[in-house]
């Protein structure tokens, strides 16, 4: 794969975060405390100056925050996934494998999708089931940056779990109106409180794995430290001969 075009759709992922996924949370959690005030307001003055429309806006908002951190956590793990496939040839030495990747892919998107239109409860359990599955799978293919040993502060846990959580929250969404006990909509503000927390940290995460995961000419030179032990002794490296020189 090109180098320039490799780190290009590197940049993908923190690009539609930043200019996509984080101005929804902070409209989406608006509406939120919106809606939240609003109902208190209602219950002990009878009425209130919010606009009944913030309902249906934190709904709607809603659906497209659940779309596009899905979405931008897919689009991550293509990249991850694919740039392995074609930079160490695996089409060539296990094509069923590649074929099955693509086939998850597939299935995970169009499960996601097929949860945004069925009403019954039992289809939207199982969607939601499949298409967190298929996010876990793929997650864990050669290739995904996971920083296992330091899961706590990983971007990769940090936005599966996130993710997991907004396709729950996607699939719960019609029981919250119609469950008069209020115990759907307390479980939808319990996990969608932690959710901020992990879009949080992902903030934070997203910004250190983008210091730690090299550019493409980068990482030979970077390779060939880790190689020669060059954090625990002094050594010299050289260019490696498939790359250009840097000026």
């Amino acid at each position: 794969m090109d180098y320039s075009i490799k780190d290009v759709i590197l940049l993908l992922h923190p690009v539609l975060a930043v200019i996509v996924v984080f101005p929804l949370i902070g409209i989406v959690v608006n509406r939120a405390l919106q809606v939240r005030q609003r109902r208190q307001q209602t219950v002990g003055e009878g009425k209130s100056k919010i606009s009944p429309v913030v309902g249906q806006e934190h709904v709607q908002l809603g659906r497209w925050l659940s779309g596009s951190v899905v979405g931008v956590n897919l689009v991550a793990l293509a990249n991850e996934i694919f740039g392995n496939i074609v930079d160490h040839q695996v089409w060539k030495k296990a094509p069923f494998q590649v074929v099955l990747i693509g086939l998850m892919f597939a299935a995970t998107i169009v499960t996601f999708a097929l949860l945004y239109r069925v009403q019954d409860r039992r289809w939207r359990g199982i969607f939601a089931t499949l298409s967190g599955m298929g996010l876990v799978i793929l997650g864990y293919q050669h290739g995904v940056y996971r920083n296992t040993d330091h899961w706590y502060m990983s971007h990769y846990f940090y936005g599966t779990t996130a993710s997991l959580l907004m396709i729950f929250s996607l699939a719960i969404l019609r029981d919250i109106y119609q469950d008069r006990t209020n115990r759907w909509r307390n479980v939808h503000i319990t996990l969608n409180s932690f959710a901020v927390i992990l879009f949080l940290g992902q903030g934070i995460t997203g910004t250190q794995a983008l210091l730690e995961i090299p550019l493409a000419w980068q990482e030979p030179y970077l390779n060939e430290l880790s190689k020669q032990k060059c954090n625990i002794q002094p050594c010299t490296i050289q260019a490696a001969p498939s790359l250009p020189a840097k000026h």
